[in-house]
């Protein structure tokens, strides 16, 4: 089973952090990509899990739903990708009991800015 190898590093792009510009009265989009991988009310990913196949990527739809930036904390705001690696002969299908199991699972924490 690929439990017993560690899960490789994942890369994104951006790699460090999103960024919100104001006014925040409308919804925002922002896409990431999550490269070579085998929530807050307010943020939304979609699609929100999947399955990669070695050196595939995906572009995930991170978006900002409307809000008071003058009455909300938004200092502690971030999207949070997890990983593992899946089971030998394991089907394209995403599959929550991977990351329920006693294999490793690592993350990987973008922070979201908002510019005011």
């Amino acid at each position: 089973m690929a439990q017993s190898v560690p899960p490789g590093d994942i890369n994104t792009q951006p790699g460090q952090k999103i960024v919100f510009n104001a006014p925040y009265d409308d919804k925002h989009t922002y896409h990431i990509k999550a490269i070579k991988t085998t929530n807050m009310r307010r943020l939304g990913v979609d699609p929100p899990c999947g399955v990669l196949d070695p050196k595939e990527n995906v572009l995930m739809a991170v978006s900002c739903d409307t809000f008071n930036a003058a009455t909300e904390d938004l200092n502690n705001d971030r999207i949070t990708i997890e990983w593992t690696n899946t089971p030998d002969g394991a089907a394209k299908q995403f599959r929550r009991e991977w990351f329920q199991g006693d294999g490793m699972v690592r993350r990987k924490n973008l922070p979201i800015e908002y510019n005011l």
